[in-house]
């Protein structure tokens, strides 16, 4: 069976557009389909001391579980060279698990939908360019609507793709 989820890849350390270029082709090789958004470049959130991002979001079509695409997305980080040293700082690559089907699902290190994302604009600005009608289970509104209730001031959408 077909699962279709939703992710957020960001980068603020190295070649960032390659980081994301990387972390894509990676995704490609277990998905049977992925729509990318817009590259956008955003301001750092919590630890603010530290260079901007790269973030887009993709939806892919997969046989994988959500433990089993938690693991190809950390794996994706890895061979992307990220080094987890403190929560919200740089990273070569992060690669966040948005959405899965419409499953709520909360156990020790995973939480689907992502508990954060409704108050992010970096992830739901280039997630409602590809789905802004998809709907987040949890709190029952699309995000196009969630948009609506944040600032998308450190969000800036970039001429290139990835």
């Amino acid at each position: 069976m077909l699962h279709e989820a939703y992710l957020g890849l960001g980068s603020n350390l190295g070649d960032r557009h390659a980081n994301i270029a990387a972390g894509l082709d990676y995704l490609r090789g277990f998905s049977s389909g992925l729509d990318v958004s817009s590259l956008y470049e955003t301001s750092p959130q919590g630890f603010v001391e530290q260079p901007t991002f790269l973030n887009i979001a993709c939806r892919m079509w997969t046989r994988l579980s959500p433990f089993e695409l938690l693991s190809r997305a950390m794996e994706a980080e890895a061979r992307a060279g990220r080094v987890r040293t403190i929560r919200d700082g740089p990273r070569t690559l992060d690669v966040d698990i948005l959405l899965y089907d419409r499953d709520v699902l909360t156990v020790p290190g995973l939480s689907i939908p992502h508990p954060r994302m409704a108050e992010r604009a970096f992830v739901l600005v280039p997630l409602a360019e590809i789905a802004a009608d998809a709907l987040h289970p949890a709190l029952m509104q699309t995000i196009g609507s969630l948009l609506k209730r944040v600032d998308t001031g450190g969000v800036t959408r970039l001429p290139s793709e990835v």
